[in-house]
């Protein structure tokens, strides 16, 4: 299916940068010598970009000029669009260069910096996104805020040549009110992302349940008006209360969610793999980018969705966003890719949809059929009279209506599938933002992880340790901290927490999954970095950047989840996990007092943190830390397929060779005295740190957690 050679779109070749002035030359700017995807699709920019740092800053001092901070990445539909009306155009770049020194960021090598602005303009505005645009002092203090301006006055936004001009003008004739705004936003904003610690309340899980119950969609899934967000995280902790309580509507509600998603536009019918969100209510019209970490996070959500139901269709959409990363987003490491973007040769979604000509050239004497099953019309249902895939029929209903038995439907439905996916594969690909970053791979080593074990799958298990393997290999440097970006051979940026969390959760699970204690004591070093590098002594939580990072206007904390998980909260949740594996109680101890250290928003709007209920849930629960002893991990293969299988979400799983057993006795000294028995594969089943008489049978192991 994936033979032909891939062409992506915006690829052009840049020349040695060592050959080029400070400034780029005339045929670039400044960007031309980073190595961010994004920040060189601006390379050829007539703007003069500089790249965040002091020189941009100096500039602006020594020229007594404002700040403009233009923050986005590479596969943002709207970045691209300002990007060809106004930083490409000649009069804009002018003015840019005559009057503001122009800054430009990549939102996902810097974190940090679009954490902050981002806020600041939510708070302007009432809303965000990206291109986000900022207007700073030299100082780095925010005084205007804004997303996408047009270049000209259109429909009720200012132009942004206009904007451009009456910034100046109060830059030069109000200076005071600027610097008083400035002074004003950057004291909100340290109220507003440093944490509130408070008592949790002891009702917080059933209390975000039926919050985010109310925004339920009763007809088409997800929570929440439209544009709808996957957020398998939530999906996640979902299903682990519904398992908990026993809550057959909330079962109802996320697996309707999870159908639908998929059967939408926001899943490709052809290649696999989900875009960022839908536009619209029916999950229909996606934002065509696809990103590591969506779909990271959705393959959790289904790999648990198959585990807590048994349904192979959960299965089945696992395995091909697995295929979809392992084709598409994986490196000759084995490490994972950023994201595709949404346009390409132009147009936003082009690579994906196709005419009704089109399709049916392809599907040949079957169109009329396979129109209705794809929901294909002649007028399109999306622009220029293009249609974009998705499942508009119930397959059963459908193939009687056609007097087809199902599986004959289906399998026509899969060998169309096949010619289509080669058809499209000969267009012009969207491009590809091919730096790793450390936190997203964590996570999608977590994902792959989880599902090797549900699945029993030991080649996918060996596809995760690739990758985690990779991960600290070229991602962590001489002291052992982790960085956060890696483009070809050039790593680089120090670790965000959300990079300490992230990979030790991958790690976490991929140990689980291999029984390779390297990656248990990998993710307990990294462990105690992170409580080191990140923790505020003052008022408690930890900070998104180290203590010896870069000084911004404000060091954030963050609680509340977005489209990734907040990082206290990741932190807070392997922590726990950390502590049943190793009987370390000191990390539950620091877990609990992440979460008391926003226990103020937590009370406020439990349902925008559900990753740290997540910790919560599985502290409250109470799971058990399982022992199997054996010579090696081959001895336990049976006991360890059974538990891995099952859902056991709130549980631990810890292998204790029975020879050269340091290492893991270090670890986790509770397992010096855990032995196999006769030389048998045996299994403790411990709880609270005190363990049942050991078994050495799976039925018998499996009796003891049944009794629990």
């Amino acid at each position: 299916m994936d033979s032909v050679k891939k062409i992506r779109d915006g690829a052009f070749d840049y020349p040695d940068p060592s050959t080029l002035p400070a400034d780029g030359g005339p045929d670039f700017n400044r960007l031309v010598f980073t190595s961010s995807p994004y920040l060189l699709q601006h390379a050829r920019n007539p703007v003069d970009w500089y790249p965040w740092g002091d020189e941009a800053f100096e500039k602006a001092r020594r020229e007594d000029k404002p700040v403009f901070l233009s923050v986005g990445y590479s596969t943002c539909h709207w970045c691209h669009v300002m990007e060809h009306e106004s930083f490409e155009a000649a009069d804009v770049a002018e003015y840019l260069n005559a009057h503001f020194v122009s800054i430009k960021v990549d939102r996902e090598e810097r974190p940090d910096i679009d954490h902050i602005y981002m806020t600041v303009c939510q708070a302007m505005t009432g809303s965000g996104g990206w291109p986000l645009s900022v207007f700073l002092t030299p100082d780095k203090k925010p005084f205007y805020s804004g997303t996408y301006f047009p270049k000209d006055d259109r429909h009720g936004r200012p132009g942004f040549l206009r904007v451009l001009a009456s910034l100046r003008d109060v830059w030069q004739n109000e200076r005071n009110r600027i610097l008083s705004i400035s002074e004003e936003v950057r004291t909100q904003l340290s109220g507003a992302m440093t944490g509130q610690p408070g008592a949790i309340p002891g009702d917080v899980l059933e209390r975000a349940v039926e919050s985010i119950k109310r925004g339920y969609d009763e007809v088409f899934g997800g929570f929440g008006a439209a544009p709808k967000f996957p957020m398998g995280h939530t999906l996640s902790f979902l299903l682990r209360r519904a398992s908990a309580t026993g809550d057959g509507e909330l079962l109802r509600m996320v697996e309707h969610t999870l159908l639908r998603m998929y059967r939408g536009g926001m899943w490709d019918h052809l290649g696999g793999g989900f875009c960022r969100y839908s536009v619209d209510r029916k999950w229909l019209v996606p934002h065509f980018e696809k990103m590591l970490y969506d779909n990271a996070l959705l393959l959790m959500a289904y790999t648990d969705a198959f585990q807590v139901t048994g349904k192979p269709v959960y299965r089945a959409i696992a395995e091909e966003l697995i295929t979809y990363v392992r084709r598409d987003m994986t490196d000759h490491r084995g490490l994972f890719w950023s994201a595709e973007n949404a346009d390409s040769e132009g147009e936003e979604g082009k690579f994906y949809v196709f005419t009704k000509a089109e399709f049916d050239e392809v599907a040949g004497e079957h169109a009329g059929m396979l129109s209705e099953y794809f929901g294909v019309e002649a007028a399109g249902n999306f622009e220029h009279g293009t249609n974009i895939l998705h499942i508009a029929v119930d397959a059963q209903e459908w193939a009687q209506r056609h007097a087809m038995a199902l599986d004959d439907a289906l399998d026509l439905v899969a060998r169309t599938r096949a010619a289509l996916f080669a058809y499209r594969a000969k267009r012009i690909h969207p491009s590809l933002d091919d730096k790793i970053l450390a936190s997203w791979n964590g996570l999608m080593v977590s994902a792959l992880a989880q599902a090797g074990q549900a699945f029993d799958d030991a080649e996918l298990i060996a596809f995760a340790s690739r990758a985690a393997s990779a991960l600290i290999a070229h991602l962590r440097d001489d002291e052992g901290s982790l960085l956060h970006r890696l483009r070809g051979d050039d790593a680089g940026i120090p670790g965000f927490l959300d990079d300490y969390a992230f990979v030790i959760w991958g790690l976490l699970d991929v140990y689980e999954g291999s029984f390779e204690t390297r990656f248990l004591r990998d993710a307990a070093a990294l462990a105690e970095k992170m409580l080191v590098l990140f923790h505020d002594d003052s008022n408690g939580g930890l900070f998104f950047s180290s203590h010896d990072a870069e000084e911004l206007i404000i060091r954030s904390k963050e609680s509340h989840d977005g489209a990734l998980p907040s990082g206290n909260a990741a932190a807070a949740y392997v922590l726990m996990r950390l502590a049943r594996m190793t009987g370390r109680t000191t990390y539950e101890k620091r877990a609990e007092e992440i979460a008391a250290a926003f226990g103020t928003q937590l009370a406020q709007y439990p349902a925008g943190s559900t990753v740290m209920l997540t910790a919560l849930h599985f502290a409250r629960a109470a799971g058990e830390e399982i022992v199997l002893a054996g010579e090696n991990p081959l001895a336990v293969s049976e006991m360890a397929r059974a538990l891995r299988t099952r859902w056991l979400p709130d549980s631990v799983l810890v292998f204790r060779p029975a020879a050269s057993a340091e290492d893991i006795t270090q670890l986790a000294p509770y397992t010096a005295s855990t032995l196999p028995i006769d030389s048998k594969a045996t299994a403790y089943v411990c709880h609270g740190f005190a363990c049942e008489l050991p078994v050495q049978s799976v039925e018998e192991m499996l009796a003891l957690l049944s009794e629990r």
